[in-house]
């Protein structure tokens, strides 16, 4: 009998073990055969104006959440961007944003908001963001915390001080990583107003769809199609919206899919929510990032004789670029191959998180990665040079989020 109890026991264990945490999320990307079963009757509309009534209306979350238990909290959260060890092969890998050869987006050079979810809590509401309606919280996924919209009448607004006052710059960018699963089908609608706070009319907003980009005002509507087929995969898809006093530009990933000369209207915010969702299971976003525009990059040099990038951005803990630094890149050496008494020292910085021997050497690799992708674009080794700075020389507050962002940078500096 007690050999019995005893099995009885372990087999239980063994069931409770086989549970996986509540708050985790299945990574679509390896599930993509198994799509056609997960599938349900949500077909997409086109109109913005319908997906806005959906939102306004409040569908609701049809299924639970979960939270992980505290215990079992991602390893990775809290640890800083430069916590670690440098790859070595990272460098080695640094023409694989080169397909981006023909991305120009050039992002704003002063960070006023910066959320990348580090040390955020699984199971819980991020914290730099207010929420106007539905259901959002931190999950893990693909190996790194991300935001989770819950319902799809969810909505959140970036949490600033004084949030009713425009706080959208003259000039502007705004960036965001956003994921598309291939078993759903997914609308981020991006308004360009605080939807919680400010008031106002003639509001406009941009849907980003798995095939494209719609921009949708009071008396105008815009498109862009991508090629990309939503039913052939899974991924991230990095869309990067710049502001220029009137003109409007959107992109997705290398593309640049919208092009509005005169919008016609003054942008005032951000709001970030989800459309055509019944039951949402794979709405994410990370990596956002809004940020004031500045001078294009030859009057910056002109004026200040060296050009400050906090655009240029690599994979954690490595000197790996993201492809979405090309835009910055690909304007350098179109300005070298313009001014060819123009040369360089490419020189990096990091933020104080973490150690400060490991930031100077991630600060002269990332630095030595800048100057091999501008020698596959064309321009001679010898005009330029690479040197590292770590954390020594810090332009900004290292005590927010946004000030740690614009310390982690790359300048071109005139020799």
């Amino acid at each position: 009998m007690k050999k019995m109890m005893i099995l009885l026991i372990a087999a239980g264990l063994l069931v409770t073990q086989a549970r996986p945490a509540a708050a985790q999320i299945k990574d679509p990307v390896k599930e993509v055969e198994k799509e056609g079963e997960n599938r349900v009757n949500r077909g997409i509309d086109k109109t913005i104006d319908k997906g806005f009534d959906k939102i306004e209306e409040g569908i609701g979350s049809l299924f639970k959440k979960g939270k992980k238990d505290k215990n079992a909290k991602k390893e990775e959260a809290g640890k800083s961007e430069q916590a670690g060890t440098p790859s070595a092969s990272s460098e080695q890998k640094a023409g694989a944003a080169l397909n981006w050869a023909k991305y120009d987006f050039i992002p704003g050079d002063r960070v006023i908001f910066e959320d990348n979810q580090t040390g955020e809590e699984n199971g819980e509401f991020p914290s730099r963001w207010d929420l106007k309606k539905g259901d959002v919280e931190i999950v893990e996924f693909g190996g790194e915390n991300v935001i989770r919209f819950m319902s799809g009448a969810s909505s959140i607004i970036p949490y600033l001080k004084n949030p009713g006052k425009d706080y959208l710059p003259d000039v502007f960018t705004i960036e965001m990583d956003v994921f598309f699963d291939s078993s759903e089908q997914p609308e981020y609608i991006i308004a360009l107003h605080d939807l919680k706070n400010q008031t106002g009319s003639g509001l406009h907003y941009i849907v980003c769809l798995p095939g494209g980009i719609r921009c949708q005002g009071t008396d105008k509507a815009y498109s862009g199609l991508n090629l990309w087929n939503k039913q052939e995969e899974s991924h991230w898809r990095h869309i990067a919206i710049g502001f220029n006093i009137r003109s409007l530009k959107v992109y997705f990933d290398d593309e640049r899919l919208i092009n509005i000369p005169n919008l016609g209207w003054d942008p005032t915010g951000v709001t970030v929510s989800i459309s055509n969702a019944v039951s949402p299971q794979y709405f994410f976003i990370k990596n956002i990032r809004i940020a004031e525009g500045g001078q294009k990059l030859y009057d910056r040099f002109l004026q200040d004789g060296k050009i400050i990038s906090n655009g240029i951005r690599f994979d954690v803990n490595m000197a790996t670029l993201k492809p979405e630094s090309m835009g910055i890149i690909n304007e350098i050496a179109t300005l070298m191959k313009e001014h060819p008494d123009i040369n360089f020292s490419v020189e990096g910085h990091t933020d104080s998180d973490g150690d400060s021997d490991f930031n100077q050497t991630l600060s002269e690799q990332r630095a030595a990665t800048v100057v091999s992708t501008l020698m596959k674009l064309g321009i001679d080794s010898n005009r330029m040079t690479s040197i590292g700075w770590g954390e020594s020389s810090p332009v900004d507050s290292n005590a927010t989020p946004e000030g740690k962002a614009n310390n982690r940078r790359v300048e071109f500096v005139k020799m």
